[in-house]
């Protein structure tokens, strides 16, 4: 009634909702804090996160990564941004979806050891009913290992979320070969505390062939803060991003049971164009498979190229410092 809307800006560097005036005077900040909201989507929608507006009671409704980076939660808050409270609970990734009404809310929850759940719930966060229950009697006999979530430190201290896929036999003693699996976008992790999917039926296969598994996040891929994402501006799939994934194989390296002879890396899209990067530009990887990679940012003629590198001609020494065709004489390992 008052006219007022909600608009949602990283102008601080995260991801914050605020409050306007229908003539574009702004109100206030209605939240605040070094934390991004986050969508309950994929990456793709990570900006979309706020998913009721709560008119009766002045209250906007979203999902953030407040409690952690590798959780997403719901949240409320006033529209002066006051009261700010979590209405999920248990630790993991909630996917959330309101009623039309706004009453209601479904929740489809897991963590990285527990299979999916559909719920749904008022919008106090009250429990009514379990839709679909988790049905581990799918993966009966199927042995799968699920993931443990750690953190790798940077030579500069910043811990970039990480899992490891370890066998059920697991010996620390002995030492394994290492298989770093990477996408690597900007504010499109790979690293949450969810179920793990499809990915993780392949990532079992490894670990039959003797293989550990590992993903982690270099810091402008975590979606912490538009800060850590605009490092990469200009310079997208290149030499700033592989300093903090050269710090994490290394510090890996460095584990008495993983073999620092015997490491390899692979990825689709963004993650084949690190395995190019790594494999080219580093001596760190014995192999490497590079899946549907930018070799090259001048022939990737769609708008996210021109967003993430600018033009060519304005920015000619990302060009060239991001080339992998450029660097392909440089190539160690098998590829």
């Amino acid at each position: 009634e008052s006219g007022d809307f909600l608009w949602q800006s990283e102008r601080d560097g995260y991801a914050h909702l605020y409050r306007f005036r229908e003539d574009g005077q702004l109100v206030n900040q209605v939240t605040r804090g070094s934390w991004a909201l986050r969508s309950s989507g994929g990456p793709f929608w990570l900006r979309r996160s706020v998913v009721n507006i709560d008119d009766e009671h002045d209250q906007v409704y979203f999902t953030a990564l407040k409690k952690s980076s590798v959780e997403r939660h719901l949240y409320r808050i006033g529209f002066d941004g006051i009261g700010l409270e979590r209405i999920t609970r248990d630790d993991g990734v909630h996917k959330v979806g309101f009623s039309p009404d706004g009453q209601y809310y479904f929740d489809s929850y897991s963590n990285s050891s527990t299979l999916p759940e559909l719920t749904l719930h008022k919008k106090d966060g009250t429990k009514l009913h379990t839709i679909a229950k988790p049905r581990p009697e799918l993966l009966q006999g199927l042995n799968l290992q699920t993931p443990e979530l750690f953190t790798i430190p940077t030579s500069d201290g910043f811990p970039m979320p990480a899992q490891i896929l370890k066998p059920k036999n697991f010996d620390p003693g002995k030492s394994y070969p290492l298989i770093f699996h990477i996408y690597g976008g900007p504010s499109a992790p790979t690293v949450f505390d969810q179920w793990q999917g499809s990915s993780l039926f392949f990532d079992n296969m490894l670990l039959d062939r003797g293989y550990l598994v590992v993903k982690f996040d270099h810091r402008s891929a975590t979606a912490i803060s538009k800060k850590l994402e605009n490092r990469l501006i200009m310079m997208m799939s290149g030499p700033i991003e592989i300093v903090d994934i050269l710090d994490g194989i290394r510090w890996l390296k460095s584990q008495s049971y993983i073999d620092p002879d015997r490491v390899g890396i692979w990825g689709w899209s963004g993650g084949g164009s690190f395995t190019l990067n790594a494999m080219t530009n580093t001596r760190e990887f014995k192999a490497g498979i590079s899946g549907a990679p930018v070799t090259d940012w001048h022939y990737y003629d769609t708008k996210w190229g021109e967003f993430a590198m600018k033009r060519p001609q304005d920015n000619p020494e990302g060009y060239d410092k991001t080339s992998f065709v450029k660097s392909a004489k440089n190539l160690h390992g098998r590829l």
